[in-house]
């Protein structure tokens, strides 16, 4: 089983591999939220027959950031639209098209879920461009959903073609955590807040069309209504599932996700990123770098140690 670490002060972000973060026994025998008693640092063995925890009946990836690790190749065809349209905003230099940084993707993808809701705040908040698609700022609701449709149409369009390229590869064991749920007679989903064309594009390619039929359920971005961190999808794989939202365990990377997991009622473990690395995680039962050394008994172990705050 994978290491791990109880805390009886608040969790810190930690980059140690594998480190799973608990409340006190205390807290999880009341079902109140863990104090922070003291900087103390102590071991603890997870017991299986903790009665007062969950099963674990439902295993759901996220998949940007999860199965694979896509925050770089979004933010490389999101500058590819830009450049092909001459996206062009006020606060831009005349000279130059619009182009996201690094740490500003980073920090934006973080924070915003889904790639239509990304360009509309930054447009918002740094003006509406001009392009090839329009000589002039759109000035109504109408023109400013066209000129995003167009360039979330086109963005995803050359997100696919770069993941064909052949060059990707899922995270670290990914596949085999998918592989033991399914024959652990588990039910097996992912949701996402992309496009449905997109995550479809990755899974195929990523883990394969025997798995990805395999899925007992999958949910992109277009089948809810709001995207994450609104906990909808996660409710409406459960429905869909039919199990309870509180014998689901949710894989995230992000805080954006660890928030719609824990709305929907449901735990959630963190698979971090480099560039998530660094944010809040404190509601997670376990973060982890990579899943490489984590297997579904651990899991079960952890979900089985959590007491309902209900």
């Amino acid at each position: 089983m994978a290491a791990c670490t109880a805390l009886l002060s608040p969790p810190s972000l930690s980059s140690s591999s594998n480190s799973l973060f608990f409340s006190t026994p205390v807290a999880r025998a009341s079902g109140l939220r863990t104090q922070p008693l003291s900087s103390r640092v102590k071991r603890l063995s997870v017991s299986a027959s903790a009665s007062s925890g969950r099963a674990l009946d439902a295993l759901i990836f996220d998949c940007d950031g999860v199965i694979l690790e896509s925050e770089h190749l979004h933010r490389q065809a999101y500058n590819d639209a830009f450049s092909h349209f001459n996206v062009r905003c006020p606060s831009s230099p005349s000279s130059e098209t619009l182009n996201w940084g690094i740490e500003f993707y980073d920090d934006l993808q973080n924070r915003i879920g889904g790639g239509k809701p990304k360009m509309r705040w930054y447009f918002k908040e740094h003006g509406w461009p001009t392009s090839t698609i329009s000589d002039k700022p759109p000035e109504d609701d109408a023109d400013r959903s066209n000129l995003i449709d167009i360039l979330q149409d086109w963005k995803t369009e050359r997100y696919k073609q770069i993941i064909k390229s052949g060059t990707v590869k899922p995270r670290p064991g990914v596949l085999r955590l998918m592989d033991e749920t399914k024959a652990a007679g588990k039910k097996l989903a992912v949701c996402s807040a992309a496009t449905k064309s997109s995550v479809i594009l990755c899974l195929e390619n990523l883990i394969g069309l025997e798995r990805f039929h395999g899925l007992d359920c999958f949910l992109a971005g277009d089948d809810v209504k709001e995207k994450k961190p609104d906990p909808s999808i996660y409710i409406t794989a459960a429905k869909k599932l039919g199990v309870s939202e509180r014998n689901c365990l949710v894989v995230e990377d992000s805080v954006i996700g660890l928030q719609a997991a824990t709305s929907a009622g449901m735990s959630c473990v963190i698979s971090y990123t480099s560039s998530t690395a660094n944010q809040d995680f404190k509601e997670a039962i376990a973060k982890y770098p990579d899943l490489s050394d984590v297997r579904l008994k651990d899991l079960e172990l952890l979900l089985q140690d959590v007491v309902s705050m209900k």
